[in-house]
């Protein structure tokens, strides 16, 4: 019977952790969380890909459609940037030039300015890459919540990286308004962004 009691308590201990930790990030992710100025996002200083130190003051006026990842990325990251320019071909060509596609690295030591003018051009002529010091993208990465990490690998110049896939939309102010998780199809983020551009 202690058994029993024991693995029950257990059980509930771990459905309690759960809870607590899905609770947490809703409540990061939920947009009541932001209606006053948001704990997502804000001021960034980086590299664009044509070397020139940009800050998030760059872009006020227009609406940022953000994915972090890397050049390197065998999967995640070609998909997903081919979702978020799929997603803004379904815009009409007034909501569309209202848009700035954006991919900030999450490995700048590979990523320097010129492989990141290549890697974006390959996806949409408009996109905008960013790089910078390793201390400048944490720096971003921490606002944005973002997830990075080497994989271990025999060979350091090989390695990949585990990283959260998330696009994110800022507004013309510089707030964030809203996420499209790792999984949204195109037709899901095409009309999350109407209903802001409207």
């Amino acid at each position: 019977m202690k058994k029993r009691q024991s693995s029950m308590l257990a059980i509930l201990a771990v459905i309690v952790v759960v809870a607590l930790a899905v609770g947490a990030r809703m409540a990061v992710w939920s947009g009541a969380d932001h209606a006053g100025g948001g704990s997502i996002g804000g001021p960034f200083t980086l590299v664009d890909h044509n070397g020139r130190t940009v800050t998030d003051q760059d872009f006020r006026g227009r609406w940022l459609l953000i994915y972090f990842g890397y050049t390197f990325c065998p999967d995640v990251c070609p998909t997903s940037l081919t979702l978020a320019a799929s997603a803004l071909d379904r815009l009409d060509p007034a909501q569309r030039k209202l848009v700035v596609p954006v991919f900030v690295t999450v490995d700048p030591v590979r990523d320097t300015p010129a492989v990141m003018k290549d890697y974006v051009g390959a996806f949409l002529p408009d996109m905008v890459g960013l790089t910078g010091s390793e201390e400048q993208v944490a720096a971003a990465m921490k606002s944005y919540k973002v997830y990075a990490a080497k994989a271990k690998s025999d060979d350091p110049a090989s390695y990949t990286v585990d990283h959260s896939s998330i696009l994110y939309l800022v507004g013309p102010d510089g707030r964030f308004v809203q996420h499209f998780p790792h999984g949204a199809g195109i037709e899901d983020v095409a009309a999350g962004l109407k209903k802001h551009l409207k």
